[in-house]
């Protein structure tokens, strides 16, 4: 069980990861600080650079901790809530991926939600340190504050209607 837990701990932790340096560098195909400025205004949200580098951050520091199992349940805490943004971005799109849908956000909270609960198993640096058993509240927890800030960000962030266009 653990191997399966190490397994899914490091692919869904250095994917998150992966995605938030997409955001914020050009490195792993991203369009640099500016792409990810971009993105985020072309998704309705306010805060420019600042909006891309603390989601880029985010999905960083979240996906590294999730993938070396350490502070498990507040790398899950942040991973759900950078994912439930990007699900209410696609949202519209429907469930499918393939047209640009939700799936995939949908994916990666179920799984940090799933890591919560079952821990990040014995090869982790949580249990190195003896912080594991995490009692199962820690998940239940993790699951509602990182959806409540990922809905949070989201009613903060972002554009009610079309920005104005300023003249001159």
């Amino acid at each position: 069980m653990d191997i399966g837990i190490l397994i899914l701990r490091l692919l869904v932790g250095l994917l998150v990861a992966g995605h938030g340096v997409q955001k914020i560098s050009s490195h792993l195909g991203g369009k640099g600080l500016e792409g990810g400025t971009e993105e985020f205004r072309a998704d309705g949200f306010r805060g420019g650079a600042l909006t891309a580098l603390a989601a880029g951050g985010g999905q960083i520091g979240s996906g590294l901790l999730l993938a070396a199992g350490l502070l498990t349940p507040l790398a899950a805490t942040g991973a759900i809530g950078v994912m439930t943004v990007a699900l209410t971005v696609k949202w519209r799109h429907g469930l499918w991926v393939q047209n640009d849908g939700y799936e995939y956000p949908l994916v990666l909270i179920a799984t940090a939600a799933a890591l919560a609960a079952t821990g990040p198993g014995a090869w982790s640096l949580d249990a190195a340190l003896g912080l594991t058993p995490y009692p199962l509240w820690w998940a239940a927890l993790a699951l509602v504050a990182g959806l409540g800030s990922g809905l949070l960000t989201r009613l903060v962030l972002h554009r009610t209607a079309a920005p104005a266009i300023a003249e001159r």
